[in-house]
């Protein structure tokens, strides 16, 4: 609690007049470039691993990045909400998933909840399908560690299930919406994206970043 006080008052006091009048603005409303889905895990900080400002991600953060596929039993309305707000009132264009290493969801998720936990354990069905996936032969890089491989299999089974959600299937079909999958690697502070023509996670470094932004581009042309 100390640190989140101190840096409440630093942030005061070193609040540049060019902050200021961004807040200033974005209190007339906000209109962010992309909904960014990822896990709660304290060492994922988006803002800072992507140089974002305020006002440029809606951001949704849960246990694992989880997504219940819409129509599920157990269908966490929270999630849904956020998503149906980002593509219908934000009209946002862009949905990252984003995974990540040492996931401590992946984890239970492989080892099983403990009994105490039945919120949990209950969360964590909708990242069972990755489970199977895996526990049948399925990774995109063999040489991570099992914790590892159903951390990335699990972001390419998440955006499975926004998909099967008829409003984003629809504005993905018409090309008004894009789908990404990314995975960060917290030991290197490495951010890799699926390349879906390459069956893989690749590094973002400069090369692949104009790659990524040249497609982005012609799609924007279309």
């Amino acid at each position: 609690m100390r640190k989140l006080i101190q840096g409440i008052v630093d942030f005061r006091q070193n609040l540049t007049k060019e902050k200021r009048e961004l807040f200033a603005k974005l209190a007339l409303g906000q209109k962010p470039d992309s909904l960014f889905i990822a896990c709660s895990d304290s060492r994922v900080v988006p803002n800072l691993f992507a140089s974002t400002n305020p006002g440029d991600l809606f951001v949704l953060r849960n246990i694992g990045n989880l997504i219940p596929a819409c129509g599920s039993d157990s269908q966490d309305h929270s999630s849904s909400a956020v998503i149906e707000f980002a593509v219908h009132s934000l009209n946002v264009f862009d949905i990252i998933i984003c995974g990540h290493s040492e996931c401590g969801a992946m984890k239970t998720l492989l080892e099983g909840a403990p009994d105490c936990c039945g919120h949990l354990k209950q969360w964590l069905k909708h990242g069972e399908e990755s489970l199977n996936k895996v526990r049948n032969g399925f990774t995109y890089d063999p040489s991570l560690s099992e914790q590892n491989q159903l951390s990335q299999v699990n972001v390419l089974q998440q955006m499975e299930h926004i998909a099967s959600y008829p409003f984003v299937r629809e504005r993905l079909e018409r090309g008004e919406i894009r789908l990404h999958g990314w995975w960060f690697d917290i030991a290197a502070a490495h951010v890799h994206c699926y390349e879906k023509d390459l069956g893989r996670f690749v590094l973002i470094d400069e090369e692949e970043g104009k790659l990524i932004l040249d497609r982005l581009g012609e799609l924007c042309a279309k």
